[in-house]
């Protein structure tokens, strides 16, 4: 709907391709089936979302340092701070588990903030916006003690919207600069993006709950932990009890309503819009499976063991090409990978 600013450079381009098989198998899968404007922008977002997430999961920089680097990753991408030189005093400092790829992202951010800066004015505005969101709520719950747990639902979808619903709403706006028919929805698909975002990133946290508590880190609500007494405490962590599954039902319960909402969210795109509704369906349909196995595995104790097949990867992205223009046929799909899956309490 609105022309881009400038022509990024080739070289540019090759390396956001190229790097972006490196740091997220998914999403170079999932981005690439998006229409070439859109996936040259989405791609992009993903790299910014990247470099913000590399600073605030490094475990060798002080919170202080990340705090600095966050707030100077922002400007860069406003264009008030020079990429590269964020870049020359960023990757010094990175811890000695950082992977290769993360390494080169860093090092490369000038590449990957030349293309940023070659978008339109409403690509632009939406990218800084959620770069912004994001790093301030990394910050904030980088401040906070979160070994055992968030304080209650509220704030377990503040969390949800700082890291994944903010993206959410990002790529409405991207899809509704696409298509105008898509701008058509914009009022309705908003706040449908955000539960979206909410869906996958709880889909994510039930998925990695022991992996998370290895690290001294839990981003389950203790209030409704405690209502069925699987609050962890001081000295006591988080256990996979009879009170924690309980709890785990309810948590399950309300993902599996966002993820309901995500299906609402991709059946309001037209169905010419064929990469568009193909992105969305392949996150959608994995995150259904993976809470399936949840549900089916409440006493499983790492994510490897509710992690979803390759084979039933292949599954979700069959259908989802097979029916992708045909709403009913997706409707059904879902309710039959939800099925079984509870419901959260009125």
């Amino acid at each position: 709907m609105t022309a881009a600013a400038n022509a990024p450079a080739a070289a540019d381009l090759r390396y956001q391709a190229h790097i972006l098989k490196h740091v997220s198998r998914t999403f170079a899968l999932t981005i690439p089936q998006l229409p070439p404007p859109v996936e040259r922008v989405v791609g992009n977002a993903y790299l910014l979302c990247r470099i913000a997430d590399t600073i605030e999961d490094d475990k060798h920089l002080p919170f202080v340092a990340k705090r600095e680097y966050s707030e100077q990753f922002v400007q860069v991408v406003g264009g008030a701070q020079d990429a590269q030189q964020f870049a020359s005093a960023l990757a010094p400092r990175l811890s000695p588990a950082a992977t290769e790829s993360e390494r080169d992202l860093i090092a490369n951010t000038a590449s990957v903030i030349r293309i940023t800066h070659s978008f339109n004015q409403r690509q632009q505005v939406s990218l800084r916006r959620c770069v912004r969101i994001m790093a301030e709520g990394m910050v904030r719950y980088q401040e906070m003690n979160v070994a055992y747990g968030l304080a209650d639902l509220q704030e377990l979808e503040r969390y949800c919207y700082h890291v994944a619903g903010v993206v959410g709403e990002l790529l409405t706006e991207l899809f509704c600069d696409y298509s105008e028919h898509i701008h058509e929805h914009y009022d309705e698909m908003m706040p449908l993006s955000v539960s979206f975002g909410q869906g996958l990133q709880m889909t994510n946290i039930l998925k990695d709950i022991w992996d998370d508590q290895a690290r001294d880190t839990c981003w389950l609500p203790r209030s409704l932990l405690a209502e069925y007494g699987a609050a962890p405490g001081a000295g006591a962590p988080l256990r996979n009890d009879a009170a924690f599954r309980l709890a785990l039902v309810q948590l399950v319960g309300i993902a599996r309503d966002h993820l309901e909402n995500a299906l609402r969210y991709t059946l309001l795109l037209p169905r010419r819009e064929v990469g568009i509704r193909r992105f969305c369906l392949w996150a959608l349909g994995m995150a259904v499976l993976t809470l399936r196995k949840i549900n089916a595995h409440r006493d499983f104790v790492s994510g490897e063991q509710v992690k979803i097949s390759r084979r039933q990867v292949r599954a979700t992205v069959v259908c989802a090409n097979l029916f992708t223009r045909h709403d009913r046929a997706l409707r059904g799909l879902f309710n039959l990978a939800a099925s079984g899956l509870p419901k959260p309490r009125p």
